[in-house]
């Protein structure tokens, strides 16, 4: 009976989802969506999702480059500011899932109030935030955009079967690591002994936004 009652209770233990974790440090903004927290932690910002880097989107005629638009307005807003974090877990790409605060304000909330992210798929936690941020046309919502994860699945449609090569556009090299999932762009100190071996689940890119949608982060240097 004990030995039943011990397997009943590690199943039950293990049926939990992993402990939540605080993480706390400087951000260095990758995309409007995704921050990295001191010198190791890749955080997706969960419940939000945002234009890719290279991204565009409409003011009338006019062709804008609104991934990088949305990217540079959240770093002027958070780069190098301290965030403390609440983990929920980790997604695919084992960047960590979860909703950061900066001087008492969460930027989840807040890049979708001011229009440079919108919420993820269904998710309705910020719902409101982004209704007003489309009552008001802010940010990215005073253009016509395309929805960030309807273009990630056009470009993912429009690259099938492709054979990326570094002798191509495909050059930037995504390596595995005990620092976790790497880019290395050409220039970059360690770009040209870097090496890719697909077997361990190592790639090659076509673009920074391609990689970090990935769940790459780049080489400092």
């Amino acid at each position: 009976m004990f030995r039943l009652c011990s397997l009943l209770l590690a199943g039950a233990l293990a049926a939990l989802p992993a402990a939540a974790e605080t993480l706390s440090g400087p951000i260095r903004v990758i995309d409007a969506d995704t921050i990295d927290i001191g010198a190791a932690a890749s955080i997706r910002l969960v419940g939000i999702d945002a234009a890719e880097g290279e991204q565009t989107c409409r003011d009338g005629a006019e062709i804008l480059p609104c991934g990088r638009i949305a990217t540079e307005a959240a770093r002027a807003l958070y780069q190098g500011l301290t965030a403390r974090c609440s983990t929920e877990g980790r997604d695919r790409f084992d960047r960590y899932l979860a909703r950061c605060r900066v001087g008492g304000v969460e930027m989840n909330a807040e890049l979708v109030r001011l229009g440079l992210a919108r919420v993820y798929r269904d998710d309705r936690t910020y719902f409101e935030e982004q209704k007003e941020a489309v009552l008001m046309e802010r940010g990215l919502w005073r253009y016509d955009m395309q929805d960030p994860a309807a273009f990630r699945a056009e470009a993912r449609a429009t690259r099938a079967g492709d054979a990326p090569s570094a002798t191509g556009t495909c050059a930037i090299k995504g390596n595995i690591s005990g620092n976790g999932r790497i880019y290395h762009m050409p220039g970059q100190e360690f770009y040209d002994r870097t090496r890719i071996n697909p077997a361990r689940g190592e790639r090659l890119f076509c673009t920074e936004g391609e990689a970090r949608a990935a769940g790459w982060r780049r080489a400092q240097r």
